[in-house]
């Protein structure tokens, strides 16, 4: 992880019943600024994967001129019990711009396909059904591309 791309912090609420996980960006510290005004105008794209498979994307709203955006914001996906136990979140945090096209700030990934912390979230999430567990991530450049032959994870940068 790179600090100088600043924090994420994100929380997970598992559904099983509904069948459904509930992601909710909370906030975003220290971004690296992207604009000429010394700020960024910073939103989340969360990318669901089974398998390695794109599945569905969502996004936050762009919360203008700021690098501390406070998001609030909780974005539903549909999953059944069974893949949960195959699905990976990417999360990255990108600059709008209006002219010319957005810059990515920085990347997370949390799920079954990666390591420490990254990984332990998810499972805590699973154990602890309808509970929201919250964590802090640092964002990095990039993140593993998740393929998945054999079960085995290989790692490329892009």
């Amino acid at each position: 992880s790179d600090p100088d791309l600043g924090e994420l912090t994100v929380s997970l609420c598992c559904l099983p019943n509904a069948k459904r996980v509930t992601v909710t960006i909370v906030k975003a510290n220290s971004l690296k600024p992207m604009d000429i005004t010394g700020k960024s105008d910073p939103y989340v794209k969360v990318i669901l994967l089974i398998n390695g498979k794109n599945i569905r994307k969502k996004k936050t709203s762009v919360l203008c001129n700021t690098l501390n955006p406070i998001y609030n914001e909780s974005l539903e996906f549909d999953l059944s019990n069974e893949d949960r136990e195959n699905t990976d979140l990417i999360f990255k945090v990108i600059d709008y711009d209006r002219v010319g096209s957005n810059e990515l700030i920085g990347c997370i990934g949390i799920g079954v396909h990666f390591d420490g912390i990254n990984r332990d979230h998810w499972y805590q999430m699973i154990e602890h059904p309808r509970v929201p567990i919250t964590q802090n991530y640092n964002l990095c450049e990039t993140i593993p591309i998740i393929t998945c032959t054999n079960s085995k994870t290989t790692q490329q940068t892009k």
